[in-house]
């Protein structure tokens, strides 16, 4: 066999043998003097502005703390641009460790160099002439971080002396890295100049990319701070609580963006914050949601969950593993359906139902649902090659549209505009319930005078009975109810009642009761008719409330005849007086009522109690309770009120008084 294919190669004349030596002679040549030009390095004599470290470099794959001194032998290394992707050198196999060189030539009596890294890899070590100069992150073993800060850090003047140089980067390239596109060391990410200039120019930086983003984050923070106090105060409106807790997940999403941007952290930080965004769906589509009063079922609510899930994992890919695009794309599409697709309809289809707020909330998710389209669409281009320099510069336009010294991102923008939105929803709100309150307080004000003039501020002079009354609403107006009422014989009717509730409905079926009170006496003055009357004037209109009454009529000869609609009984010189008990009033319809009759004697006291007393609460909770009420029955009604209210009045309370006189009383 060897020889037939010895036989089978032809032969070159000695002239063609001898071009070939002189060719191969030429490349060698070549080969030497590109190496000779990568080993020259980089040139940072007289340097102004801060250089990149791009071209120039050598490198190696393994590990060895001998690739970092200055006299190391790397003529046998590979040149790299980094402008380029390594992956083009290793295409089959992914080390772990490669270590970079360059040889740089600096002026010796140069002073203020530094260096400055961006985004290498999630662990590395940069030295210089033998000695660690920047390290992020542990290589071996492998303990990853984040790589978004600026660097800086100076050279030792001592090291310019001599004129040279020697950079090595030990760069740790993790397996989810190497799926990445262009993993490791990249144009850009070190380079050479003053430190002064290399801080001003990163603090502008910084500014410039990240603080659209933190303003996004804080100003959502504030409206869902504002938003939890406004919740406090209004429970049914959930939406509130909606804003607090998207406002609660910025606030825990910021500090791990604030601090990576100026000095790179344990990547876990950064996997926690991702994991976050497995709840932003969820709170999204619950806010939106509740806005729009549109119920979610269970079932329904495990899709945003879902697509939060995604989303993570999304996050998640080039950090602790890598997805190929089409993957990312239908990773996200449950999301983007949601975001993009879902809520644009619901919020449309209310505002044409007249929802105003659900118009206002369209606007910023319109915007961001163009931002969505275009990304997966430019995302989709990207996988093309003729189209995927156009692609990339699209990309970049939508993600860092240069603003002056700012990249300004669509998203940002959208979620910026959602939140303003909904400060200006919750200001619009909050200009609704002023004027609201204006009237609601105007109401109270005519209601309050309606019932000063309702209930006597003097009780008629009646010989023969000292009457003292005091009515102390807990709100502006209330809903215990008096009436003191001659009888024209010398008698008195009394009749002291409580309203179910507090405030307006309470002040305004108050007014309904006192002019049926006075309406009735006017014909009748026993007090189960008066009572049977009043009933049947408050079926159907309380609204499912209801109201207490105890009427008494008082002859001039003390004979009391009494009967109670659900009130609490009267005390008869400091004891209790038995009344039979009955519905109160505008409960049920043809309600009977019994009468008791019983003698008010010369000199003794009977004294009429709304719940507000027996219900009074001190801070530790105690009730003040009918035996205190029954102890101080027999004192001066003022001093009653008085004492209800300093052990914690929570109600209205009415106290009256009706003393027969005993001069009066013999006299007569």
């Amino acid at each position: 066999m060897s020889s037939l294919v010895h036989h089978a190669v032809p032969r070159l004349p000695g002239s063609a043998r001898s071009n070939w030596i002189a060719f191969a002679l030429t490349c060698l040549f070549l080969i030497a003097c590109a190496r000779a030009a990568w080993a020259q390095g980089f040139d940072a004599t007289g340097i102004r502005q801060p250089a990149g470290l791009d071209a120039g470099w050598l490198i190696h794959a393994g590990d060895d703390p001998a690739y970092a001194r200055p006299d190391f032998d790397d003529s046998r290394w590979m040149p790299f641009d980094a402008h380029t992707d390594i992956k083009t050198i290793f295409k089959t196999s992914h080390p772990d460790v490669i270590w970079y060189r360059m040889h740089v030539k600096v002026s010796p009596d140069e002073a203020g160099l530094a260096l400055r890294e961006h985004n290498i890899a999630r662990a590395f070590e940069v030295y210089v002439n033998g000695e660690r100069l920047i390290a992020v992150g542990e290589i071996a073993p492998f303990v990853p971080y984040t790589f978004d800060a600026y660097l800086v850090d100076p050279i030792p003047r001592r090291m310019l002396a001599s004129g040279s140089l020697v950079i090595a980067a030990r760069v740790h390239i993790s397996t989810a890295e190497w799926g990445t596109q262009g993993p490791g060391y990249s144009a850009g990410n070190l380079a050479i100049g003053q430190q002064d200039t290399f801080y001003h120019y990163d603090w502008l930086a910084v500014i410039g990319h990240k603080s659209l983003d933190w303003l996004y984050h804080l100003i959502t923070l504030c409206v869902g701070l504002v938003a939890l106090v406004l919740f406090a105060a209004q429970r049914r409106n959930t939406e509130y609580l909606w804003i607090a807790a998207l406002g609660l997940l910025h606030l825990a999403e910021l500090p791990e963006q604030v601090v990576a941007a100026f000095t790179n952290i344990p990547l876990h930080w950064e996997i926690l914050t991702q994991l976050f965004h497995i709840f932003t769906p969820f709170l999204v589509t619950g806010l939106y949601f509740s806005f729009v009063h549109q119920r979610i079922g269970w079932r329904w609510r495990m899709f945003p969950v879902f697509a939060g899930i995604m989303n993570a994992l999304v996050g998640l890919q080039g950090i602790l593993f890598t997805l190929s695009a089409p993957v990312q794309l239908v990773l996200n599409l449950p999301l983007v359906i949601l975001l993009s697709v879902v809520i644009p309809i619901v919020l449309a289809v209310h505002w044409r139902r007249g929802n105003g707020e659900a118009g206002i909330l369209l606007i910023p998710v319109i915007l961001l649902s163009f931002y969505i389209y275009a990304e997966m669409g430019f995302a989709t281009l990207f996988q093309f090659p003729a189209s995927r320099d156009f692609a990339l510069r699209a990309l970049n336009r939508i993600d860092q549209f240069p603003a002056g010294p700012f990249a300004i991102s669509a998203n940002t923008v959208s979620g910026i505009l959602s939140t303003v939105t909904l400060a200006v929803i919750i200001l619009l709100r909050s200009s609704t319930m002023v004027r609201r309150q204006a009237m609601l307080e105007g109401e109270l004000a005519a209601a309050q005078q309606v019932q000063q003039v309702l209930l006597p501020e003097e009780i008629a002079i009646v010989p023969g009975f000292t009457m003292e009354s005091v009515y102390q609403p807990a709100q502006q107006v209330g809903g215990d109810f008096f009436q003191i009422l001659p009888t024209g014989d010398g008698g008195l009717l009394v009749v002291v009642g409580d309203v179910a509730g507090k405030g307006l409905p309470a002040a305004m079926l108050v007014s309904v009761l006192v002019g049926a009170i006075r309406g009735v006496a006017v014909y009748t003055r026993d007090p189960a008719e008066l009572l049977a009357n009043l009933n049947e004037r408050l079926i159907g209109r309380t609204q499912g409330s209801f109201s207490t009454a105890v009427a008494a009529c008082i002859d001039a000869d003390g004979r009391v005849t009494i009967a109670n609609a659900g009130h609490l009984s009267p005390y008869l010189d400091g004891r209790e007086v038995e009344l039979a008990g009955a519905l109160p009033l505008g409960v049920m319809s043809g309600v009977a009522y019994e009468t008791r009759q019983f003698c008010l004697a010369p000199g003794s006291r009977l004294t009429f109690y709304s719940d507000g007393v027996v219900e009074a609460r001190n801070q530790r909770g105690e009730l003040f309770g009918f035996e205190r009420a029954q102890e101080l029955s027999t004192q001066p009604a003022a001093a009653i009120v008085e004492a209800a209210q300093k052990f914690g009045q929570e109600d209205d309370i009415t106290v009256v008084t009706i003393a027969r006189d005993a001069e009066a009383a013999s006299a007569a």
